[in-house]
């Protein structure tokens, strides 16, 4: 993560320096605030293996009717399908917007995830050894590649299979045809988080990995924390004595 900090003014008074003393140096700067830029060249991309112990952003689609529940009291694997038991999810929205299967476009929404993918098995064949016991051999998670040589999925697409529902969370609502009631379902996800107590009221990202240094802004003494997407405030000089 980049983080760009916007000077608007600058007035810099200074003296002669001298090699073996200082005798005095005053800075004055307008400061407007700040922008987080996220390096996307380490996003993980959908033909990437994932990487054991690592967590990662995908995706899931679902009834309308079963959203609530989804957010409340998490999912509920699936008995069998192509990788057996589990969640099925996907880093590409575009296969999650397929599911359910036969089903309207108005009764589906689409959730964000986090997932914590524990240990990984790959399976890119017909007939893989592991295809349906991978669990039972110690992973956690089943990884489909894109463009694999499993001929049931027609579309080439990622796909993802976790077996314990526990590893996933909910985060947002990514689509839902019917505005109002994905407005509903944001604000729900947001209390589930909130009360769960895992993410940053600030930057709304997980805490359970990594500490958050929560500090006041130096001009209008508002709470911000470093990993904000921004932080805007009116400008107002400062010289280099008030940041002692």
């Amino acid at each position: 993560m980049v983080f760009i900090l916007q000077v608007t003014k600058s007035k810099v008074k200074s003296y002669r320096v001298h090699l073996r003393s200082w005798r005095r140096m005053e800075r004055e700067v307008s400061f407007c605030g700040w922008k987080a830029v996220k390096d996307r060249s380490k996003s993980l991309s959908e033909n990437q293996e994932p990487k054991s112990g690592r967590v990662y952003t995908m995706f899931h689609g679902a009834h309308l009717n079963n959203a609530t529940a989804i957010i409340n009291t998490g999912f509920v694997p699936s008995k069998n399908g192509l990788l057996g038991p589990g969640v099925y999810v996907s880093r590409n929205i575009d296969k999650a917007k397929c599911y359910p299967l036969n089903t309207d476009v108005n009764d589906k929404v689409v959730f964000k995830l986090r997932v914590r993918v524990g240990k990984v098995k790959k399976i890119d064949c017909d007939s893989h050894p592991l295809q349906k016991s991978w669990h039972s051999n110690g992973y956690d998670c089943a990884w489909v590649p894109p463009n694999s040589k499993i001929s049931t999925i027609k579309s080439g697409r990622e796909e993802d299979c976790v077996w314990d529902p526990s590893r996933i969370e909910v985060i947002d609502v990514a689509c839902c045809v019917d505005n109002d009631k994905r407005k509903g379902l944001r604000r729900l996800v947001r209390s589930k988080l909130k009360n769960n107590g895992s993410d940053c009221d600030l930057c709304h990202r997980d805490t359970s990995d990594e500490d958050h240094d929560i500090q006041p802004c130096w001009e209008c003494k508002k709470q911000i924390c470093s990993f904000q997407g921004k932080h805007l405030c009116k400008s107002r000089k400062f010289s280099e004595r008030d940041l002692i």
